[in-house]
């Protein structure tokens, strides 16, 4: 019974980091044509597309990167609490998580220099350009991320495979914790 309730559990938690495994690290599908909408929809499409994107993560000034304590041992967080990941399919600072990705994964953004906090190595942190301008934070030589629907100091995501790659939490030392 008690592995029954564990196979529930991990099922549970793998759906809820995504069930989309393609590799679409970039956007190559092309709009579809609505033929019949009428004008009201229209308008209200395009008000819709104006507003923020829900899992959309607007860049702190300094975002604070910290650490605390999590079933995979001490890992890193933002100051607010949302857990930290790496994209292991990332070799270097330079991001390729975009499109869909980033909708499921939102970089760490900053708009001034990050700061540590907690048992954070300020020698580690640094950041990197996206494409579209935005500064993205690095840990490690690593890209950050965030899981889009977690909550705080929630950790739902480490060792899970989409979009190419595995999501791992990080360590103060920079390096994924233990899978």
């Amino acid at each position: 019974m008690r592995a029954l309730a564990w196979i529930v559990a991990a099922g549970l938690v793998l759906a809820g980091c995504g069930a989309d495994d393609r590799d679409d690290t970039t956007d190559e599908s092309a709009p579809s044509a609505t033929g019949s909408a009428s004008s009201s929809e229209e308008e209200r499409t395009t008000e819709e597309s104006k507003a923020p994107s829900p899992t959309t993560r607007e860049p702190v000034a300094g975002t604070v990167v910290t650490t605390a304590d999590s079933e995979f041992g001490e890992m890193l967080f933002d100051a607010s609490g949302q857990a930290i990941y790496l994209f292991d399919k990332e070799t270097s600072t330079r991001p390729d998580c975009y499109d869909a990705c980033a909708e499921a994964w939102p970089p760490v953004l900053t708009k001034g220099d990050p700061q540590a906090d907690g048992a954070v190595d300020t020698a580690l942190i640094g950041t990197t350009k996206r494409s579209d301008g935005s500064t993205q934070v690095t840990y490690g030589g690593h890209p950050l991320y965030y899981y889009a629907h977690e909550d705080k100091f929630e950790v739902l995501c480490h060792n899970v495979s989409e979009y190419g790659g595995l999501w791992l939490v990080v360590t103060p030392r920079g390096e994924p914790a233990p899978v």
